[in-house]
């Protein structure tokens, strides 16, 4: 695949439900899925899970979400900058209603599963929120469903705030590999909001083989970048434009987990932003 195909600009994947649809056919993988859609306000939306698990998680606005006989009261946020969200799971082959009285925007991560895992509800105060790194290296993270927080099949999926001028995803690092103990494999959504008009950041992912990804693309809010392979940042905010990712992962291994490997040539440099 080429840079164009990785970096999917604001609208590029939109279809008629969807603002951004993103599914393993057109990411040309096997496992994760991202949809986010925009509902006004009294509007409703029914999917079907198919083969995947899926966790409706609030961007902007609340609504309910019933499936399996549940019925879930996600009361949101106002933005993805305004701290972290409640947030429901739907387990494969289910059917599954969200309904938006005021309207808003919710992102689909998805994942691609064998196990069919009970539908829950994830409560925000519950959501582990750790700064990693330091200095101009710190961001806030948001490990609302990271593999030891809430229990999913394979879906991984985390939020990073980082801050105007500052660099998040550094060092470099690639989960690209099954090495026990060491790395996982796990293909990877970048997706991107930035706060205030005209924001932008930058994504950068290089070679981790012979003819790997490489992609050094601006990205503005609505953005995503896929990352199948390859070392992955820095991701950089504009300085006085927080910026915002979700991130949604999943792959092929027997143990869901989330086991990376730092590029060697920065450690040495990065040694307390890490």
């Amino acid at each position: 695949m080429t840079s164009n195909d990785l970096h999917l600009s604001k609208g590029s994947t939109a279809g008629a439900q969807y603002v951004v649809d993103i599914d393993p056919k057109r990411a040309g993988w096997t496992y994760s899925s991202l949809r986010i859609i925009e509902l006004e306000p009294g509007g409703t939306h029914i999917f079907t899970t198919g083969d995947s698990e899926w966790i409706v998680l609030p961007l902007e606005g609340g609504c309910t979400v019933r499936t399996e006989g549940n019925e879930f009261q996600l009361l949101g946020r106002d933005s993805v900058f305004g701290g972290a969200s409640d947030f429901a799971y739907a387990p494969r082959d289910a059917r599954v209603q969200i309904a938006s009285g005021a309207g808003g925007r919710f992102a689909l991560a998805g994942a691609k599963c064998e196990r069919r895992l009970p539908a829950r509800y994830g409560p925000a105060p519950e959501v582990p929120v750790e700064v990693r790194g330091s200095g101009n290296c710190s961001r806030r993270v948001r490990n609302f469903a990271s593999a030891d927080s809430f229990d999913c099949d394979r879906l991984i999926a985390v939020e990073v705030i980082t801050p105007g001028g500052n660099w998040s995803s550094y060092p470099p690092h690639k989960h690209d590999e099954h090495r026990p103990g060491e790395e996982s494999e796990l293909e990877e959504i970048y997706y991107f909001e930035i706060d205030g008009p005209n924001g932008f950041g930058y994504q950068r992912v290089f070679p981790s083989r012979e003819g790997g990804t490489d992609v050094l693309a601006e990205v503005r809010s609505g953005d995503a970048v896929l990352v199948p392979d390859g070392w992955h940042g820095p991701s950089i905010a504009q300085p006085g434009h927080d910026m915002y990712y979700l991130n949604v992962m999943s792959g092929p291994g027997e143990t869901r987990e989330w086991r990376i490997c730092f590029h060697p040539a920065h450690l040495e440099s990065t040694e307390g932003y890490r």
